[in-house]
Order: C-alpha cells, then structure tokens, then sequence
C-alpha cells in the first residue's frame, strides 16, 4: 500500500512540474523602462490546439488611455482590459516552445509574430515579438 501511495504521489508531483513548462496560466509582463510588473495576462488553450492570451487587469496606476485607439485590426477602440493579445500560438515540435501565433503590443498597435518559452522551470516566460528579422524579448513572471 505504501509503494503505491508513493507511487501515485511521485506521479502528481511529477505531473505539476511538467505541466508549469506550459505558457498556459497567468503572467505578470513586465515594463521596459522600470522593470515593474505592467500588466496580468492569462494565457489559456483555445481548445483547438492553440494559445491565447487577454490582459486580465492593468498593474499601473497611470492614466494611460484605456482603449487600444492604435490597434488596426479588429481591436481597434476595444478596451485594453479584457483584450485578446496573443493569437494562434502552437507547440512546435517537441521543444517547450510555441510559435506562430502573433502579440499585439496595445501601447502601439503594433502586432508581431509571436515566439513563447518557458524557462526557469516554468516561472518565467520568455515572449520574444518579431517584425521581420527584428525582435524584441521579454521574461515574463508567473503569478503563483
């Protein structure tokens, strides 16, 4: 009885682990400038194999504009709380990466193609936005 308890429990323990090395959950992004978390972002599966990401609430106690006024898309003059910035993000391969999607960047409008990658056993997020051969990273920080 004991070996299967250990057995079973080795199995959930192990299952958390691997699960964390998913961009699936929330996020704290985090700003260029102060290095200060910006914004929640939930990042889920669309349940067609597919990630995307909302800004569930701001972490900024400025008076940015509240609607995505740059956005050119169907985004344009959506509110930015409550708005889809990660599309179509898919598992490439067998590395713990997603690609394909694309991030839109609501303080611009500008929308990039879009790489994730957990790190650090899952408590970053490295999300890196192309234009081109250009690229712009970030790490995000995980919400425990």
């Amino acid at each position: 009885m004991k070996n299967i308890l250990f057995t079973i429990s080795a199995s959930l323990l192990g299952a958390g682990a691997h699960a964390q090395m998913t961009p699936v959950g929330t996020w704290h992004s985090i700003d260029d400038a102060t290095g200060k978390p910006r914004a929640e972002i939930v990042i889920r599966d669309n349940g067609q194999g597919a990630l995307v990401g909302k800004v569930e609430r701001s972490l900024q106690t400025s008076n940015a504009e509240p609607l995505c006024t740059l956005c050119t898309d169907d985004r344009k003059g959506q509110p930015k709380i409550g708005l889809e910035i990660i599309r179509d993000a898919k598992k490439s391969g067998a590395d713990s990466v997603w690609e394909g999607g694309t991030i839109l960047d609501p303080e611009n409008g500008k929308v990039y193609r879009l790489r994730l990658a957990p790190q650090d056993g899952g408590k970053t997020l490295q999300v890196r936005g192309y234009i081109g051969p250009l690229f712009r990273t970030q790490v995000w920080q995980r919400v425990q």
